[in-house]
């Protein structure tokens, strides 16, 4: 049986993204107060995997994973894309005419925004995670307070739905990683679905035109970019960590492309090689 670290609880999206990634398998949850504890589960716990959020169609990219991820002894063994969709929960034994307050996680706040801006004599208090909110209303019995949460941690934790697909962007999709340490992730390699993506990280002179050269090269390649995000050097004045993600459908010419651009870059690592999620969203 497998055991995955994700950060939030039971009914959390993390728990839906991890029970659908691994599909018929058993699994055990570690739920994580937050992502660096991920992390440090797996460094404590070798056997372990992880999942974790890394990007949003709306909200974007988190930021503090990126680090996280390059500082760690873990790689990048697969991808999950979810669709998101809030509902409003409240005690089962309450209704619109109780509601006082709304709790859920910051970014589920964000997503939901022009439905708490219909509704503004709710007060909107922010929370560590989506279902941890409903948990602790129905635990509590917390009278006149709803969570934005899943149906499926509304359902988990015995909550009244009032309202469903309250989030703005119907259209509204999260990434998720999934990572184990290196020494596991190579064990594991030869299991999967064939690789035909990459996510490496590099930084580059404070010259002109380095990252052109860089980006022209992977293009003679043909290394398709699906994604370029940068991240300022700490203590280094105007350079950046560039984080790029490359599908591709020859291996051997991938690797040729980063023989080619290693000579232009500084600290290239790759945080993983692995199949792409393939979905029609």
């Amino acid at each position: 049986m497998k055991k995955v670290a994700i950060q939030g609880t039971l009914g959390s999206y993390h728990d839906i993204a991890a029970h659908n990634y691994f599909g018929q398998e058993n699994i055990t949850l570690e739920c994580c107060s937050t992502f660096a504890d991920v992390f440090k589960h797996i460094k404590e716990n070798n056997l372990s995997l992880g999942m974790l959020a890394i990007e949003n169609t709306i909200a974007g990219s988190l930021l503090q994973n990126h680090e996280l991820l390059r500082d760690s002894n873990t790689r990048i063994i697969g991808e999950y894309k979810l669709r998101i969709s809030h509902c409003l929960a409240c005690l089962p034994d309450e209704g619109w005419e109780n509601l006082t307050e709304v709790n859920s996680h910051p970014i589920a706040l964000m997503q939901c925004r022009d439905f708490l801006d219909s509704h503004p004599t709710l007060k909107v208090v922010e929370t560590e995670d989506t279902a941890m909110s409903a948990e602790t209303i129905r635990k509590n019995r917390l009278h006149g307070h709803a969570a934005i949460c899943s149906k499926a941690a509304a359902q988990l934790y015995g909550m009244k739905v009032l309202q469903e697909g309250i989030e703005t962007n119907k259209h509204n999709f999260t990434r998720f990683l999934v990572v184990a340490d290196a020494w596991k992730a190579d064990e594991m390699r030869h299991k999967e679905a064939p690789i035909d993506k990459a996510s490496i990280v590099f930084s580059l002179p404070h010259t002109e035109g380095s990252l052109s050269q860089v980006l022209s090269i992977l293009s003679f390649y043909k290394m398709n970019l699906t994604k370029i995000q940068s991240l300022p050097i700490i203590g280094r004045e105007w350079e950046y960590l560039f984080y790029v993600d490359l599908t591709f459908n020859d291996y051997l010419r991938y690797r040729q492309a980063l023989d080619a651009i290693s000579p232009l870059t500084k600290e290239l690592k790759i945080l993983g090689e692995y199949a792409s999620f393939k979905t029609n969203c």
